[in-house]
């Protein structure tokens, strides 16, 4: 890390270059298994004498408000963790959920974010099968933080991976950006950009099933939270060591969205997304996996927004965006924090 870098900072947590930096520097350096250097959002693990193989997962929530259009907090622990099960190619089977809770928290709204946790599991279709609470006294926490572990199995689909992009591919996107991102940051500061806009939170382990099933190649998932879309296809790039070229006016965007990244001055392929999925086919399963996006009821604005090319002679692995103009510009990844505290 820079030496100036001594204590631990909200960019280190924002999925930004600073918080890659960070992992790869304290993390990976102190404790890097090859499953954790391969960094997907699930670590695909063989058990010992057997050859099935599970999906592994787990992610803290300590989003602020804890209650906001389209969920809440206990909505996104089930589904971020699910989404990122389904990530690598796998059933999601079961998660675990626990809570650190501040004194003095009112029991009922605990109760309504259990009732939003087992509404959203019934949805995906998980069970919730262990977990743990822990108390800590007024002050010292922000009401409610939820970890969260889950467990998927593979039925015959070969686990999926980021490495697995190759030129030719084609980059689809289930729907419209930075909703999540845009609405959390609406209600949080009491600004009004509009008031039908809600968080697009939701379980996508049915969409990538349908997809699969439709195009059984398949290279990979990936959902773009923290960091966004730009954030999701750098890494994508580096991991596959190729370049992707996505055509701006085919990514999905809400007017209300539209507007108020323009009046906030941010980048909306930056912007925070919690019900979203990414995937990377090959082109003559694209039109397949495209229509079998659009059939799931999360999938409905899913567009094919992009293409893997290789890299260009003496660059490294790099995403751009070429408008409608035909220009070209690189799609930054964040350097450190936009919105702090959406997920």
């Amino acid at each position: 890390m820079h030496p100036r870098e001594q204590y631990v900072g909200l960019a280190h947590g924002a999925g930004g270059t600073m918080m890659r930096d960070f992992i790869e520097q304290l993390f990976l350096a102190s404790y890097g298994s090859a499953e954790l250097q391969q960094g997907d959002d699930s670590a695909v693990l063989t058990l010992p004498g057997r050859d099935r193989q599970l999906a592994f997962t787990t992610d803290s929530f300590v989003v602020t408000p804890r209650f906001f259009a389209g969920g809440d907090i206990g909505r996104l622990a089930v589904c971020g963790t699910v989404n990122d099960l389904a990530t690598s190619g796998c059933t999601p089977y079961a998660l675990s959920t626990a809570f650190i809770l501040e004194e003095g928290l009112a029991i009922d709204e605990l109760e309504r974010i259990c009732g939003s946790i087992a509404e959203a599991a019934r949805e995906a279709g998980v069970r919730i099968v262990t977990g743990d609470t822990k108390v800590v006294p007024r002050g010292e926490a922000d009401g409610i933080y939820i970890n969260t572990a889950g467990v998927g199995y593979f039925d015959g689909q070969p686990p999926l991976s980021g490495s697995h992009c190759r030129p030719g591919d084609r980059i689809l996107l289930s729907g419209s950006l930075g909703d999540h991102g845009i609405t959390i940051l609406q209600e949080r500061e009491g600004l009004s950009f509009t008031s039908n806009l809600k968080s697009d939170a939701a379980p996508l382990n049915h969409l990538t099933a349908a997809v699969l099933a439709a195009a059984p190649h398949c290279r990979c998932f990936r959902d773009p939270t923290r960091g966004g879309l730009a954030a999701t296809l750098n890494e994508l790039a580096a991991a596959s060591h190729v370049r992707m070229v996505v055509e701006e006016d085919a990514v999905p965007v809400k007017d209300a969205v539209r507007g108020a990244v323009e009046m906030l001055g941010f980048d909306v392929f930056q912007v925070a997304n919690e019900g979203k999925m990414v995937a990377v086919v090959p082109a003559d399963e694209a039109a397949a996996a495209l229509q079998a996006m659009r059939s799931d009821v999360y999938g409905r604005e899913a567009s094919l927004i992009g293409e893997v090319f290789y890299p260009k002679p003496g660059s490294h692995a790099q995403v751009s965006v070429c408008s409608a103009f035909g220009s070209e510009r690189i799609m930054d990844t964040l350097v450190g924090e936009q919105l702090p505290r959406i997920c």
